[in-house]
């Protein structure tokens, strides 16, 4: 992870947490050097074992120990870190520390049920543009962190000719051809097709990367057989948890998922200070 954007990121988000200073720690004994912990309360997969020492960085004095690794299962009730500091700069920035935290290790479990369910080394699990604004840094770390891939960080990372650029150009051989004869020899070039008669254009007209979009598996497997041996070959379109099973051995290089980032279900971590009961 860029470590600069990291704490540029992270003190975005402290500036609008704290805003003109945290009221509730602003009476009580601040300076006061406390111990705790972080506490997966479910079982899962950690990620974002950096984020609470850079946090601690932009407050002040305190000092972070990880417990485990980003990418390690874990199970409930698993301490997965420690940390000693000033009261005040722990508590401040508790909530982004666990917003963050509880995203990334959310976004790794899920990624980690996703590639066990295809059960495919062949075929790669990626993620895409469909990220929380704001969040794409984090967010990619983590689908790594649970045994993914990262597809394109942003526009500038390759071209991506989707249903519009191709209506736009008037068809896939047309967009095709003409981004072909003006980009750079080291941009690569991938179009989405729907119809078979797509897929014969761009294959003539030379992609990098088709995606076959919305295609069943069946289909995805008497496609790859047109396509030559260089050309990469991604499944794309609303592929979910309850089917993912189905595309092993489906011949694609890649299966992009949007939900891996856009439907979240952040993984339960608590902090507590050492002396806390909590029943």
């Amino acid at each position: 992870m860029n470590n600069i954007l990291m704490c540029q990121k992270l003190q975005e988000f402290l500036n609008e947490d704290i805003n003109f200073g945290d009221m509730s720690v602003r009476y009580l004994p601040g300076t006061k050097v406390i111990h705790g912990s972080f506490i997966a309360k479910e079982a899962g997969v950690v990620c974002g074992q950096d984020i609470p020492q850079a946090v601690y960085d932009l407050l002040g004095d305190a000092k972070y120990s990880p417990l485990v690794k980003d990418g390690e299962f874990v199970k409930a009730g698993t301490v997965i870190g420690e940390v000693k500091g000033t009261a005040s700069v722990l508590l401040t920035g508790e909530r982004v520390t666990l917003n963050l935290v509880q995203r990334m290790s959310g976004i790794a479990t899920k990624t980690t049920e996703f590639v066990k369910k295809l059960d495919d080394p062949t075929i790669r699990i990626t993620d895409t543009r469909k990220t929380a604004p704001g969040l794409r840094l984090f967010d990619k770390f983590a689908v790594t962190a649970g045994g993914g891939f990262n597809h394109r960080f942003d526009l500038t990372g390759g071209i991506m000719l989707k249903d519009n650029h191709i209506a736009l150009a008037g068809g896939v051989k047309q967009a095709l051809s003409t981004v072909k004869k003006n980009v750079g020899p080291l941009t690569p070039i991938e179009i989405e097709v729907e119809t078979e008669d797509e897929l014969k254009d761009a294959i003539a007209v030379g992609a990098d990367v088709i995606m076959f979009d919305n295609q069943a598996p069946a289909t995805i497997k008497q496609w790859k057989q047109l396509v030559l041996d260089t050309t990469k070959i991604e499944a794309s379109g609303g592929i979910n948890e309850d089917m993912i099973a189905s595309f092993k051995g489906c011949g694609a290089d890649f299966i992009s998922i949007g939900n891996l980032t856009n439907d979240v279900s952040p993984l339960d971590i608590s902090f507590l200070v050492k002396g806390v009961i909590k029943s």
